[in-house]
């Protein structure tokens, strides 16, 4: 086996391995956070590409138990609800290995709401196109190797790992003064709600 291979293949254990240790570890601390809701809706997901066929209820109820036991983890003082939009997916079909091998992927848009203040914390929704872990059972394509609620599921925790590192890299959200500022801008009014 060339070298190439090997070295391609050790690289796969080795993400393997540390995308399983996940949630083991303590969580990387951004601030006084504590999950309140996590409000999901997919009923206007659109399919990308050749896809098997979820519901809106499998994608809510995967990402929803997903975000809660990532996101749950934490246990400050000041509540925050997450809200996610499922944009698009496409969850790989059996194809032939190497040469046709699709992979799955997600698309969702995220807010976070500061829930003493009523106000959102981030400026601008947050859109995440997520992919499959790349592993032993997804080289050759999930499609493949897994039925479509192991798609779902893996998807949904690569989602709720890629909000945690984004909540992680804006940790300036959750000072005291920046919790103090949208106390004092008082509650956000939805454009909905202005008309």
């Amino acid at each position: 086996m060339p070298i190439r291979h090997v070295l391609a293949l050790c690289a796969v254990v080795s993400l393997a391995a540390c995308a399983g240790k996940d949630l083991t570890q303590p969580p990387e601390d951004f601030g006084d956070f504590r999950l309140g809701y996590t409000i999901v809706s997919a009923r206007q997901a659109q399919t990308a590409g050749p896809s098997r066929k979820a519901s809106a209820e499998e994608w809510e109820q995967a990402l929803k138990s997903a975000i809660e036991a990532q996101l749950g983890r934490y246990d400050g003082d000041r509540f925050y609800h997450v809200g996610v939009g499922v944009d698009a997916y496409a969850l790989a079909v059996p194809g032939i290995p190497v040469l046709l091998s699709p992979k799955s992927v997600l698309r969702i848009t995220v807010n976070v709401w500061d829930d003493a203040a009523q106000r959102k914390v981030n400026p601008e929704p947050k859109t995440f196109t997520v992919f499959e872990q790349i592993s032993p059972e997804t080289l050759i394509g999930s499609g493949l190797t897994q039925d479509k609620q192991q798609q779902i599921t893996n998807l949904s925790a690569n989602a709720a790992r890629e909000i945690n590192e984004w909540l992680v890299q804006n940790r300036e959200w959750f000072t005291p003064e920046a919790a103090e500022e949208r106390l004092r801008l008082g509650p956000q009014v939805s454009s909905a709600q202005a008309n």
